[in-house]
């Protein structure tokens, strides 16, 4: 894939990527603003979590990785892709609706294994209630992963990409249907979780039916392929369970501080913007990519694939990493402080988004180098580098949590980042060219960093300069637009000057293929 064409490909994604986060972040803020940092915030974003975590446990960072490169090579090869897909379909399907039944029966268990601070008190009864009405959302939402993974073979990103903007549609709705008819908040949120993940499958299944696949649950086939496709699996679903253990980490830490869970989360929505822009879109559309690249022996387009991939991460997230450091307060203040939400929400909150946003491009980068063992099929390194990161972040957090409290969990998250992107570039070392940056990216990579570091420091003081209309209700919104057009304006035009990227090159990209 031409570098022009790769790139467009990552910007295709991230758009809609983009208009998902931010309709998820407007979800986010409906949330605090009828529900601020209380209890049944707290039990609600708890509940929603588990149904998340175990989807990315079974499919999106574990089962996908091993499946979209397998799959990949044999729709390039016309090796009967169908039916190698209906297989996959059919296993997770089994898998999925039991493991359903059994996490809905055994939802105090997992609560209290999310959250145990939560015991005792409303939180918990609440957490246990709303996790059983959702619960279920795991099994359509999984099988949209792989079906998503199907599309993305084919180059159809935007199917895929659409579908959290759906449920972020339909939870926005619900609160505004709630809100009019005086019906309780916290059932209508829990409610909405199955119902979304059901228009989420429908969705997904039909655009996938259109490209002859039509995948229908069946009693499980063990092939030869499957087999192979569970033992590539297996380290990449240990590897992803890794990561989740940290997520616990961080949830069981904050839930001992009363709000700390939805501080947290609602960092965690605002820092998620910029990396599901750059990140999602990176590992949905480099994976295949570099999949037919080694099939094919070309090790110039594969080095060529990765260069544009890191540099296209770098360049949107080094300037994002800056911005949520130094206008934190202001962000989370304009953004949040409305109906329940309180003053110490607003700098409890400031401080995990900071946190946060120190490790947002060691998140991106894992991205662009999971791929290079991904698409070789070796999940076992990243599944040990994997572990390497889960002890450094339970250490820092339980370590650190008497001296720092909740922030623990926060700075926690960032270091064991940036501890998983040191070991992934010293494992792939020895993969040759195709894994090392070319000359193009060193040379970009510092005017980078000079572009988001006279950024930050315009931000801070235009910030400072702007104080009394960020505080003014009637002001702030457009001073915080103010505050943020001046930093991309500075990024964008000391780039453009010193070579970060040129407008044409720039125009480029975002031109759609014609012909």
């Amino acid at each position: 894939m031409k570098p022009v064409r790769l790139v467009r490909g990552f910007l295709t994604v991230g758009g809609w990527t983009f208009g998902s986060r931010l309709l998820g972040f407007v979800r986010d803020m409906m949330i605090a603003a009828y529900l601020g940092s209380g209890p049944v915030a707290e039990a609600f974003l708890v509940s929603f979590s588990l149904p998340n975590m175990f989807r990315r446990f079974f499919a999106e960072g574990a089962f996908n990785m091993a499946f979209v490169p397998m799959f990949a090579k044999k729709l390039e090869a016309g090796d009967d892709p169908k039916g190698f897909a209906q297989d996959a379909f059919s296993g997770l399907s089994a898998v999925l609706i039991l493991f359903t039944v059994i996490g809905t029966l055994a939802m105090p268990w997992l609560v209290w294994a999310m959250a145990s601070g939560f015991h005792g008190d409303e939180r918990f009864t609440l957490a246990v209630l709303y996790g059983r009405i959702g619960f279920s959302y795991i099994l359509f939402i999984s099988l949209v992963a792989l079906l998503s993974g199907v599309l993305n073979a084919f180059g159809h990103f935007t199917e895929a990409s659409l579908v959290p903007v759906l449920m972020n549609l339909m939870f926005i709705v619900a609160m505004w249907m709630a809100d009019k008819a005086g019906w309780d908040m916290g059932l209508t949120l829990a409610w909405t979780v199955p119902l979304t993940g059901v228009a989420q499958f429908a969705f997904t299944w039909v655009s996938a039916q259109r490209l002859g696949f039509a995948l229908w649950p069946g009693r499980p086939r063990i092939t030869p392929e499957l087999k192979r496709l569970l033992i590539i699996a297996g380290p990449a679903v240990l590897a992803g369970g890794v990561v989740q253990v940290n997520l616990l980490v961080g949830r069981q830490v904050a839930s001992f501080t009363e709000g700390a869970v939805a501080w947290l989360s609602y960092a965690d929505r605002l820092y998620q913007l910029p990396l599901g822009v750059v990140g999602i879109a990176i590992g949905t559309v480099l994976l295949p990519v570099l999949s037919r690249h080694l099939r094919a022996g070309d090790m110039a387009a594969s080095r060529d694939s990765f260069s544009r991939g890191a540099e296209f991460a770098l360049f949107l997230t080094v300037p994002a990493a800056v911005a949520l450091v130094v206008i934190a307060t202001p962000l989370i203040s304009v953004l949040y402080d409305r109906g329940a939400w309180r003053a110490e929400d607003t700098t409890a909150t400031a401080l995990a988004l900071a946190a946060y946003g120190l490790g947002l491009p060691a998140f991106v980068l894992q991205k662009v180098l999971q791929p290079l063992f991904y698409a070789r099929e070796d999940t076992r390194r990243p599944f040990y580098y994997a572990v390497v990161s889960m002890i450094t972040n339970a250490g820092f957090a339980v370590g650190m949590m008497p001296v720092m409290g909740f922030m623990a969990a926060a700075l926690a998250t960032t270091v064991s980042g940036w501890v998983m992107v040191a070991q992934l570039w010293w494992g792939a070392r020895n993969m040759g060219a195709a894994a090392h940056p070319d000359a193009r990216f060193w040379r970009r990579f510092w005017r980078i960093a000079l572009a988001s570091a006279v950024m930050g420091v315009q931000l801070w003081f235009t910030a400072d300069a702007l104080a009394p209309m960020l505080a003014a209700h009637g002001a702030r919104w457009g001073a915080l637009a103010i505050l943020c057009g001046s930093g991309i304006a500075v990024y964008f035009g000391l780039g453009a000057l010193i070579g970060t990227y040129g407008a044409g090159e720039l125009r480029a990209m975002l031109r759609r293929k014609r012909g």
